[in-house]
Parts: C-alpha cells; structure tokens; sequence
C-alpha cells in the first residue's frame, strides 16, 4: 500500500472551515510573493509512487552543494553521534514515547529515564531532574513559571539581553496571559556578558527571577557565581539556561555557581541539528523546591522482595492533581530523545565528556586565533567555549552571497537578532570541523588574503 494518501477536496474544505481560512493560498499568504511564485512543483499527473519519489529526490539534490563548510551554531550544534545511539533507538521497546504510567511493564523506560535526570542532575549540578521537557527554550519558561510559583509575592523577571532570543520570546509567550508579570531586559556589556551594573539597578524587592545564558547566545561564559550573587542579595532566584550542552562538561556547573534553577537544550548529546529539531530540554533544581518542578520525576525503590524498581514519583501536572496545584500541562514525554542523551552519554563517560569538550574549545580557540592573525578580530573580549563572535562588516552583508561563492555558511549574522551588531558573525566550530574547512572560513572571511594566495600559487606555477 502506497504511503503517499493525498486529502480529498472535501477534506481540504473542512479543516479550512475549521481554522476560518476561505483557501489554500489564504493560508500561505504571508510568504511573499515572489518565493510563492517559485514554489510550484512541475508534476506530470498519474506518476507512480517509484517515480514521485525519484522526481523529488532530484529536485532535493539541486537544492545545494554537498561540500559547503558550516560554522552555524546559534542554539544547534554540529556533533558527531555514534551509531550506537540510533541502534538502541530502533528497538521495539522503546518505540513509542508515551508516558510509562504502569511501572509492570515500563520497568525499562522508566530506568532509562532514571538514568536520564542522574546525568542531567550532575552536569547541572543540582540536587534533583526532571524528565519530558520539549526543548531548552520551553524549559526556560517553565523554569519562570516555577520561580513565580516559589516567589508569589514578587512579579518583575529579568531576562538578559544576552539570553538567546528564542528563549526570550518563548518566556514572553508563556508569560502573556499573566497581566501581573512585567518582563525586563538587561543589557550586555562590552565584553559580551550581561552588565553587572545595570542588572543591579534593576534588581528590585519586586523581583522575582533574573535569567542568563551559560553560556549566553554569543558564546561567552557569563560569570555565573556573580551574577547569582547579586540576585539573591536582592532576594531572587538566579535561572541559568544552556543551550550548548557540551559546555557544561567543561565550565563550573551552574548549581556549584549558585544557581537556584538550571534548564539547557539536549540537542548536543546525540540528537543531529535535524533543521533545528526536536530537542529535549534538562531541568535541575534544589531538592527543596522539587514539588514546585513542572514535569514528571521517575525514582528507584524496591518491591515488597527487596528487588530494585522504578516508578513515576512525582507527576504533578493536572491529569494527575487538582488542577489549581498542578506545575505544568506537560502532556508529552520526550522519552526517545532523553534515551538518546541517556546512551551518548553513557557511551562518552565522564572522562569521554571532558575530553570532548576540551577539543571543542580547544578547535574554536584555535581557529578564533588563526581568524585574528589574518585580521578578522573577535567582537568580545570575554572567555567562550567553542562560539564566538567576529567582526566582519563585509561577510555579514553578503552572508547569503558567501556560502553560493564559496561553500561557506559563516557562522550567522547575528544583525538579525541585535541591529547593533550587524557587522558582526557568530561562528562555531566543533569536533566535527576539519582543519581545511577552518582554512575555507578564513580564505572566505579574508578575501585579500586569498588573493595573495592566489598570485602566489600562479607564480610558482609558472
């Protein structure tokens, strides 16, 4: 039987009664309209399924060039990932994600996921992890939603600027329908991390959270133990949020830094950047305020003969408690990723973690280094990990001309998000990049040093 099963008309016209739209072209509307010029398909009619998916596949190979050099980093990460991980995540046991509620017959998932919040525990490095965030920007929010519920009294958030946009607008998302909240913003210094100095005028008694990357959307390491120092002189809660999870493996963990709620996103340990999804978000709090965590907390016990059990321990969302107590409508469980971080990591080991992290600042370091040599210098002077920002007017301009010209996708311009830097690019450089490829990127960031380059190779040549 065929895969492809198209919806009849009748289909077509009833979802789009359903969500008010009068077309098909109503609802694309929005993309402009010379891209939807282009977007038609040229398909003879009656093909065959065998011939449908040849004529796409041909149209996918012209969509670009196989050999393109990618420092785009920006919240997803390019990371190797054994085959190990996708062959533990073919078995049947583990092919559906839904929440183990009957422990008889989950004892597998559920260990998997037990073992899933020790490693997020320890690279967090806080008392006690949940299980089932989607991804490192929701979890963001709902760390909010749990500092709230800790400090009910107080109503102002302080995000820094520096936090990754996606994860500011996701924390605004969840915090729309709350009319009592005020979100503010605090602005980074010149070193790329959050200013001190501004966040101290800001913090307040009314203050009920302030929350910083770490490191933050431009690389750099923010100085996490200061910063938790002067919200908690001010009596509120410090939430980091991670979105290069391999850092963590290198940096001070953010509960040794004195933070009082850690989120990061997954993605780092054995999940492919898959266009920018899915993740899986970590979430790691005191053992204290573990009845205020949103999602579900798998624990280990033993049954009335002493053998060693898991079971769903706390689940404290409104299926499960009175809904006014519940911490969070999480309805899905993101147990196949979280088994995927579970089994990259469990295959690295601490000692495989630490080194791994340690080639990828060392491989950034390296190529920063060789970029300033031939005179593309960094932004900020703060300490990164394996991200960091150049000055590069000309190459953030012609981003896209770039990576047609050369096969170089340069980092990303990061005018996009912050007008005030729009001469400048984010570049991240993994275990995954090769020294030619480093030699691409800066042959393309320093095009009159690959021009002397050039002259050069024809004078030998002749």
């Amino acid at each position: 039987m065929s895969a492809y099963v198209p919806h009849t008309p009748g289909d077509i016209a009833a979802m789009l009664e359903a969500i008010g739209v009068g077309s098909l072209d109503d609802l694309v509307a929005h993309v402009p309209a010379g891209l939807r010029a282009n977007a038609s398909v040229d398909l003879a009619p009656g093909l065959t399924e065998p011939e449908l998916r040849a004529r796409f596949a041909a149209l996918a190979g012209s969509n670009g060039r196989d050999d393109l050099a990618v420092f785009l980093g920006a919240g997803s990460y390019p990371h190797f990932v054994p085959a190990v991980v996708n062959q533990i995540l073919l078995r049947s046991e583990f092919a559906t994600a839904y929440t183990p509620y009957q422990p008889e017959v989950s004892q597998g998932t559920l260990q998997a996921i037990f073992e899933f919040q020790t490693f997020v525990a320890t690279l967090l490095g806080l008392d006690v992890a949940n299980a089932s965030m989607y991804d490192g920007a929701s979890a963001t929010a709902e760390a909010v939603l749990m500092a709230r519920r800790l400090q009910p009294d107080r109503r102002t958030v302080l995000l820094a600027r520096a936090l990754h946009p996606h994860h500011r607008a996701v924390v605004r998302t969840y915090l729309r329908g709350l009319a009592d909240v005020v979100v503010r913003e605090v602005p980074f210094a010149e070193d790329g991390r959050t200013d001190r100095a501004a966040l101290r005028d800001l913090l307040g008694t009314d203050t009920l959270c302030v929350v910083v990357g770490y490191p933050n959307v431009f690389g750099v390491v923010e100085d996490l133990a200061a910063l938790a120092g002067d919200a908690h002189r001010a009596g509120a809660l410090l939430v980091s949020a991670t979105t290069e999870a391999l850092a963590l493996a290198a940096l001070r963990s953010p509960g040794s830094c004195g933070a009082d709620i850690a989120v990061a996103e997954g993605q780092s340990f054995g999940l492919p950047m898959s266009y920018g999804g899915p993740g899986v978000g970590l979430f790691a709090c005191q053992e204290r305020h573990v009845r205020a965590m949103p999602g579900r907390v798998v624990g280990e016990t033993v049954d009335g003969e002493g053998r060693r059990g898991y079971v769903l321990t706390l689940a404290t969302r409104e299926q499960h408690i009175r809904r006014e107590r519940a911490t969070s409508n999480i309805c899905t469980n993101q147990g196949l990723c979280a088994l995927a971080v579970t089994v990259h990591l469990s295959m690295l080991g601490r000692h495989g973690l630490l080194r791994l992290a340690r080639v990828n600042a060392a491989t950034a370091h390296e190529a920063a280094s060789r970029l300033a040599t031939a005179g593309v210098a960094q932004r900020f002077g703060a300490p990164f990990f394996n991200e960091f920002v150049v000055r590069a007017p000309a190459a953030s301009a012609q981003w896209e001309d770039l990576a047609q010209r050369s096969g170089v996708v340069a980092g990303f311009p990061l005018g996009r998000w912050y007008p005030e830097l729009d001469d400048t690019l984010l570049l991240c450089v993994t275990e995954t990049h090769q020294k030619e490829q480093v030699d691409r990127l800066i042959a393309a960031l320093t095009p009159g040093a690959r021009a002397r380059r050039t002259s050069v190779g024809q004078m030998v040549a002749r």
